[in-house]
Order: C-alpha cells, then structure tokens, then sequence
C-alpha cells in the first residue's frame, strides 16, 4: 500500500518538476533579415527590419514562436545612385511586389521544429505576406550564450505563391532581359533574450 500511495505522489509530482517553457524576446536592434532577389539579368539585396517577436524553448528545443517584419522598410542596399535606389525601393512597396500601404507587415509563425543536433534545427512555420499564408520549411543553426539565443538559416521562397507576379516567366511572356526570378531569400540573422 505504501509502495503505491509513493508510486501514485510520485505521478503526480513529476510533472510539475519537469522544465517548463521559456520564452525569448526578439531584439529588433541586432536582428536582421536581408533579402535577395534575382533576375535575368544580376540581383538587388537589400534588408527589412523587424517589428518584434518571441521564440520559446523548452531547454535548449525550440518549441515554438513567431516574429513580425515591417515590410514598410525595405531597403536597398546594392544601388548606390539615389534616383534608382528610391525607385527600385518604391517598385517594391506597390502593388506589383509587397503592396505595403495595404499589408505593412509579414508573419513568419513557427509550426514544428525538427532537431537535427549539433545546434542545427529544421523550422517549419506559416508566412504571411500579403495577406497570404503559406506553409514554409528552412534549415536553421542555433546558439546559445548564457540567456541569449542566436539563429540563423536561410528561406528561399517562390514569390508568385503570395501572388507577386511582375516580371514572373510564370504569368507573362516575352520578358526577355527584363524576366525576374520567381525564387526569392530571406537571410535570418536573429537574436532573441530571456
């Protein structure tokens, strides 16, 4: 009797001992997400920044987050000439690609995470752009410094899924030289603190 009145305290106890989940704040100020884009004819890359977010742990597994990007400050950082910097960034903002007066911001919200080991991680998450959710998968790598965490990985993402179709050899012919790649990335580099 005794034995089972231990075993019965003991199934009850051990959950609460178990670690509990602990959720990091993204820091907006060091984190960065740069984009690159692709044509026939070179590329442009540039940065957004990103509004806030958060990533839970449970020990050192990523359980869980999501982070916002204030998709009204694309930059351009590969024209140096101000007319075509301001243009390209302007482009960007319309309806043709990001349509940011109408959706200011993207959600990236994670889904499940598949630990690969040594600090490496595959993220499953839903995107939003555009008012458009789709379902996307990256390679990640994981850091931890004392109460900060580093991630970094790579998206590459078909842009006419979230219905940005200029220039796409999908959706229009006879693009010649002016034919933009429909694949896009986003380059993480993200810090977040307890």
């Amino acid at each position: 009797m005794k034995r089972l009145l231990l075993t019965l305290a003991l199934v009850i106890a051990l959950p609460g001992l178990a670690a509990a989940a602990e959720t990091y704040q993204l820091d907006v100020q060091q984190s960065q997400i740069e984009w690159v884009g692709k044509k026939l004819t070179g590329q442009h890359n540039g940065l957004v920044t990103l509004k806030g977010g958060q990533v839970t742990l449970d020990g050192q597994k990523v359980t869980g987050g999501d982070f916002k990007i204030d998709m009204k400050s694309i930059k351009v950082l590969d024209l140096t000439d101000p007319g075509a910097n301001q243009k390209l960034t302007n482009h960007l903002n319309s309806d043709d690609f990001f349509s940011t007066a109408a959706h200011p911001e993207s959600i990236f919200k994670i889904t499940s995470v598949k630990d690969l080991g040594g600090g490496k991680a595959e993220i499953t998450g839903d995107l939003t752009i555009k008012g458009i959710t789709k379902p996307v998968t990256f390679p990640a790598e994981l850091s931890f410094q004392g109460d900060k965490i580093k991630a970094t990985g790579t998206l590459k993402l078909d842009r006419t899924l979230w219905n940005i179709r200029y220039g796409s050899g999908k959706f229009f012919q006879g693009l010649g030289d002016k034919l933009i790649y429909d694949e896009f990335e986003l380059k993480l580099n993200l810090y977040a603190k307890k």
